[in-house]
């Protein structure tokens, strides 16, 4: 057998590999050239694509069509925001502050529970909650990261499996994670197994806010998109003026709540609220770019 047909038989085999782990559950991650250290509290996720959307049963029309999206590599948190994370940016920051706060940056009930500055007691390393976009976005810059795009939260979700409902696969129970007011609150983070990057309550527990302006019919535009994002400006300027958004801006949350029913944790599904919106189920996580 001559070096040109050995040649053909080995691409071959490593497209049908490629194939294959698509067709039993596996996204297609690029491995990093060189070991990359992620930040204390975060992960990285590799570079990728995968196949954002769902055609199962239970799958609504905006998580349609089912379309392959390209991600680079990027950290993200391990656990969402928790109180005493929050806590320490807004004693870094009084104008976000429960009784500073500008009255556009939420629709009131904004940091609900909290006494001033103090969140309840005994519940440091639950999620905040009561946080708007805004307030969001906020914390994520003063960390120095930024909320995730929709595409960065659910390829980041489904924990490096394809076609799979949940995070960690095809079935849900109560032990899985805090959803349809079994535990009638929020949990502290981390209570439920993690997928398969590490990450706990990319379902159930709070809803996160992504970056995105909520678009219904935006996946008939991400065909083979890299890093998309819906809303018409490009990253950096959303980053930078992020507070002249109107409130009237739907934002996308994702992965359902404490409050939320099985059908509303499936990793495709998709949510919404204004940027102003607080409640008690609504929370976040962050990203970081991978700089060289």
């Amino acid at each position: 057998m001559n070096n040109r047909i050995r040649l053909f038989y080995f691409l071959t085999l490593i497209l049908c590999l490629g194939t294959t782990a698509m067709n039993y559950g596996q996204a297609v991650a690029e491995e990093p050239a060189t070991e990359i250290s992620a930040p204390e509290g975060m992960v990285l996720i590799p570079a990728g694509q995968f196949q954002m959307g769902s055609n199962d049963d239970e799958a609504d029309p905006d998580e349609q069509p089912v379309h392959p999206v390209h991600i680079d590599a990027f950290f993200i948190d391990i656990y969402e925001v928790t109180n005493a994370q929050y806590k320490a940016f807004i004693d870094a920051n009084p104008q976000w502050q429960k009784d500073n706060i500008e009255d556009e940056f939420h629709r009131g009930f904004y940091l609900h529970f909290w006494d001033g500055t103090n969140y309840p007691a005994g519940k440091a390393n639950y999620p905040v909650t009561h946080v708007s976009w805004y307030a969001a976005m906020a914390y994520a810059e003063w960390a120095g990261k930024r909320l995730p795009t929709e595409a960065e939260w659910e390829y980041a979700a489904r924990g490096g499996l394809a076609g799979q409902t949940y995070p960690w696969g095809n079935t849900l129970t109560p032990a899985d994670a805090n959803y349809d007011e079994s535990v009638g609150e929020t949990t502290a983070v981390g209570q439920s197994a993690a997928n398969g990057y590490g990450l706990y309550d990319m379902a159930g527990n709070v809803w996160e806010w992504c970056l995105d302006e909520y678009d219904a019919d935006v996946y008939a535009a991400y065909q083979n998109s890299r890093n998309p994002i819906a809303g018409g400006q490009t990253l950096q300027w959303l980053l930078e003026n992020f507070t002249s958004i109107h409130t009237s801006s739907a934002r996308v949350l994702r992965g359902g709540s404490w409050l939320s029913v099985a059908q509303v944790l499936r990793v495709a599904n998709r949510f919404w609220r204004l940027s102003s919106d607080t409640s008690a189920d609504y929370g976040f996580r962050c990203v970081k770019v991978v700089t060289p």
